[in-house]
């Protein structure tokens, strides 16, 4: 064995450990289709305020329920309540692994102080997501007691917020949660009990409509006409804007999703009947002529990209102080965009280094091809429709099997939760344009022709397209991400044109960014 093999022998064990522990630790994690789906719900329920006036001789009302259902407070309330038994389940989990919680042993272990703390320690970060698991579930019930009494539900209001309130007795972040369920319960009381405080508390932790509906029956109760008329003006104008943003969220993927169902079936329909003269068969089984090896495929992604991605590029900012936690959401977005070009930069330079020994290659070959003529743009807009309803399916069939769990790219958080344009438009920059260009360099342009060396193409393009799923390090998207990579693999197999995969990319990146930017803006 060669210096250079053990090398990237120790290399790539050290990287599956760490790989192995991101993938763990994303277990227990929240997926962001479940914030989306409560954000979302929210952006309904301002919606239900607009009750589809007539303007200009139109009747919107049979558009209204088109967009929000006939029952759109029992699907919230549902909704709300699956949220909850999700996180229900996950504090349990999470309780389980607490030996604090669990069952003291008969004999009490001695215990050195100097393991005790590395003990607490690690126990930290598992209380930490405890807390913020318990903080969840109390937000959840202090909202379904709204929809309860919206429906007419009353009492089961009112127990409910009373259970939340002896529950959280023994929390120790539990006051907020505490007070504001005393008010809701003094609101919908028979007599009703108005606190000094109830709107100081309303508006603290209620948003959107549910603070719409808290600051409703405060301000009837106190006869306060004037406010009264200003929410619900306010409430109204919000309602027209959230039925707008409902219908970019709802009907544009929507058709899309139709779209591309029909270009699915046309595909495998020409397949069927012209075979070899199919658009899908085009250059179906022709590989690449690989000059380098196995070794030098395994040298670009354990030292250009995961060593890069997980240790030096870490490394770097540790050493220089830098933590993203520390700054506001344009610091965040620069450091994350600071981070992936440091990564790209990197991988790239060690893709090139490597390949250096072999250029020029083979003109004929087209490897790392950009060219603006051809029909790259229709293969990257066809592929982009084919994938949205072959990931959604998969998506829902996941959604089944993680039950909101699995974890999620880190950046979707961010940008769910800002409304920052500055910050949104780096984050922009980041999904959208860094990451196609470097990631379809990489997975598409390198690692897919390099494997047709050992591989069918569909066997590369499978591969390929999971090596691209787990280097998210999410297990929820292993599936959606391995389903998508095998498009972006089809049309660039077909294509043999980078920018085709690029485009499709780039498309995909930036709808989810614009879902998550009108939900967080509507959705509050």
């Amino acid at each position: 064995m060669t210096l250079k093999r053990f090398i990237l022998g120790v290399l790539t064990i050290a990287i599956l450990f760490i790989l192995s522990l991101s993938l763990i630790a994303s277990w227990n994690q929240p997926q962001i289709q479940s914030r989306l789906e409560l954000y979302q719900t929210n952006l309904l329920l301002h919606a239900t305020e607009w009750q589809g006036e007539t303007a200009q001789g139109v009747d919107f009302k049979s558009a209204r329920e088109t967009l929000i259902g006939v029952e759109p407070l029992k699907a919230a309330t549902k909704q709300y309540e699956q949220a909850r038994q999700s996180a229900q389940t996950v504090l349990q989990q999470l309780q389980q692994q607490n030996p604090l919680l669990s069952p003291a042993p008969e004999k009490p272990l001695k215990v050195t102080p100097g393991i005790e703390t590395s003990i607490s320690r690690k126990q930290a970060p598992l209380q930490a997501s405890i807390q913020q698991t318990e903080q969840l579930i109390n937000e959840l019930d202090l909202r379904l007691g709204i929809l309860q009494v919206e429906q007419g539900q009353t009492e089961a209001a009112l127990k409910t917020w009373t259970e939340l309130n002896e529950r959280v007795q023994t929390q120790p972040n539990g006051e907020s949660a505490a007070k504001t369920a005393t008010v809701l319960i003094g609101l919908w009381s028979s007599p009703p009990r108005l606190l000094p405080d109830a709107q100081q508390w309303i508006n603290k932790q209620l948003d959107g409509w549910f603070r719409y509906q808290g600051l409703k029956r405060l301000y009837q109760l106190q006869q306060r006409e004037d406010a009264l008329s200003k929410l619900i003006a306010a409430e109204r104008e919000i309602a027209e804007q959230a039925v707008l943003k409902l219908a970019i969220v709802s009907a544009v993927p929507t058709l899309g999703f139709l779209v591309g169902v029909g270009l699915l079936i046309f595909l495998v329909g020409q397949r069927l009947v012209k075979g070899k003269d199919s658009l899908l068969a085009q250059n179906e089984n022709l590989p690449w002529s690989t000059p380098w090896d196995a070794e030098t495929i395994w040298q670009v992604f354990v030292v250009g990209f995961f060593l890069m991605g997980q240790i030096l590029v870490p490394l770097a900012f540790f050493l220089l102080k830098v933590k993203a936690s520390s700054f506001d959401v344009r610091g965040q977005s620069l450091y994350v965009l600071a981070s992936y070009v440091l990564v790209a930069l990197g991988g790239l330079s060690v893709l090139y280094f490597s390949i250096k020994p072999f250029l020029p290659l083979p003109q004929q070959e087209k490897w790392f091809r950009l060219d603006l003529s051809g029909n790259w743009f229709w293969w990257g807009l066809g592929g982009y429709l084919t994938a949205l309803p072959l990931v959604i399916l998969v998506s829902l069939i996941n959604q089944l099997v993680w039950r909101g769990q699995g974890g999620s790219n880190p950046l979707l958080p961010l940008v769910l939760g800002s409304q920052d344009g500055v910050a949104l438009l780096i984050f922009f920059l980041t999904a959208a344009v860094a990451a196609p260009l470097f990631e379809e360099f990489l997975f598409r342009g390198f690692l897919l022709p390099s494997l047709t060396r050992y591989m069918s193409v569909w066997g590369a393009i499978g591969a390929s397209s999971l090596l691209f799923a787990v280097a998210h390090l999410s297990l929820s998207e292993v599936l959606p991400l391995t389903t998508l990579g095998m498009v972006l693999g089809v049309v660039y197999t077909r294509s043999r044109n980078l920018l085709a995969p690029m485009l499709l990319h780039s498309l995909w990146n930036s709808g989810t960014l614009l879902s998550l930017f009108i939900l967080g803006s509507g959705g509050k």
